[in-house]
């Protein structure tokens, strides 16, 4: 079943940029920001990330945790975080262990599409933002953590 606006965001594990786990359940008591992208260092996914980055004193002044997830593994966000500075952790899912429970899966491709899920203090997920636009991302996000 796809996950829903007001239901608890699927839990899981997955290994980040610099080799450590992640646990999303881990991270109750603050708002956090997954946002899954079809791939590192290509335009749009780039404009979205350094977008991010730009406003990322926001975020934190929000109290919020951001996540990256795409298809790439750990390597290629290493490379891709340090290109550009990226201040927030990016999450490496190449077994495409979320694309079913987020319903984030593309067919036939090998990544996944540009969507975002809010999630609240309590683990319930607060806004879902499809096939998001990568230039206005980042302005939609905040308006969505109010």
């Amino acid at each position: 079943a796809l996950v829903r606006e007001g239901e608890p965001a699927p839990d899981f594990t997955l290994e980040s940029d610099t080799g450590e786990e992640v646990t999303l359940s881990s991270l109750r008591g603050k708002p956090v920001v997954l946002y899954f992208y079809p791939k590192d260092d290509t335009p749009g996914c780039t404009r979205q990330a350094c977008g991010i980055r730009d406003v990322y004193g926001e975020f934190e002044a929000a109290g919020a945790a951001v996540y990256g997830i795409s298809a790439d593994t750990k390597d290629s966000h290493e490379r891709f975080k340090a290109k550009y500075s990226l201040p927030f952790t990016l999450l490496a899912d190449p077994e495409h262990k979320l694309g079913e429970s987020y319903g984030v899966a593309q067919e036939g491709k090998n990544s996944y599409e540009r969507s975002t899920f809010v999630i609240g203090a309590d683990g319930n997920v607060s806004r879902i933002l499809r096939r998001v636009n990568p230039d206005s991302h980042a302005d939609e996000v905040l308006a969505a953590l109010g």
